[in-house]
């Protein structure tokens, strides 16, 4: 006799999925999910072999997260056409939990490596480095901007970008070089956001890929412009062209409680001819 067609008990069936037994006996309950056979004399729940596929079909849905009304409706109505539109809606929503979870790690990478700048960071140095090309998205600003506006701006582009949350995202201010080598160095005229995995280009700064002048200002906004000064000499010495815009942002706002422990990168693009 072939052995797919014995009868397993609902102990042999729970075992082979994987699942406790009383998921079984509450799904035969709710009329999601009966046995193949009720034993007669003791009322014993029995399953077949074939019965396995559909077993397996609403523990996948169930742990895509598909509510019971919807996986009931589904059984009802099984049919290669209803399965394919909710697999297909499914994985839509899968494909957004991917990308939150990849934006979320990215946020973790970059607070772990701003922590392991602060632990190592030499204050007063100004270093080269490189960078990949990154796309921001831009608010503008000037000095007439109250800070009311640049916080309804920012929040307009969040909710537009569907930003679900602050931490998802990384923030700073940009000041023209232009306006640094004229000695306004308060002429900020934008703020930035960086989404992580952010797939469109239109419409959006690109900051360029290539070198960098780098250097960190600890404390408050006073002492910038010596910060700048300190930037553009060694430029100067060193004979470098500096472009576009200057990029900053704070590194350690979530383990400081003042002002004065604020610690900001400043990142200038160095032109290549």
């Amino acid at each position: 006799m072939n052995k797919k067609k014995k009868l397993l008990t609902i102990g042999q069936f729970a075992a082979l999925h994987g699942i406790n037994k009383k998921t079984l006996m509450w799904y035969d309950e709710i009329g999601l999910f009966r046995p193949a056979a009720v034993n007669s004399e003791n009322g014993y729940r029995c399953y077949s072999y074939h019965q396995s596929p559909i077993l397996e079909t609403i523990l996948l849905l169930r742990e895509l997260d598909v509510s019971l009304t919807e996986i009931q409706d589904f059984m009802k109505n099984r049919s290669a056409t209803n399965m394919k539109q909710l697999l297909a809606e499914k994985i839509t929503d899968l494909d957004c939990s991917i990308m939150h979870l990849q934006a979320v790690r990215k946020t973790l990478c970059n607070y772990h490596q701003n922590m392991e700048t602060l632990l190592t960071m030499d204050l007063s140095e100004i270093s080269i480095i490189e960078k990949e090309e990154r796309c921001l998205i831009t608010v503008d600003i000037d000095k007439n901007t109250s800070f009311e506006e640049e916080v309804e701006r920012i929040t307009a582009e969040t909710e537009k970008y569907q930003l679900g949350r602050l931490h998802d995202a990384s923030y700073g201010s940009m000041i023209p070089v232009a306006s640094l080598q004229s000695g306004s160095f308060d002429d900020y005229t934008k703020l930035f956001i960086e989404i992580p995995f952010l797939t469109q280009k239109n419409g959006l700064h690109i900051q360029p890929k290539g070198t960098y002048l780098r250097a960190f200002h600890k404390g408050g906004w006073d002492k910038i412009p010596q910060r700048y000064q300190q930037l553009l000499d060694y430029a100067k010495v060193h004979r470098l062209m500096l472009s576009g815009y200057s990029y900053e942002m704070g590194i350690n706002e979530n383990v400081i409680d003042c002002v004065e422990d604020y610690i900001m990168q400043i990142e200038i693009p160095i032109y290549n001819a």
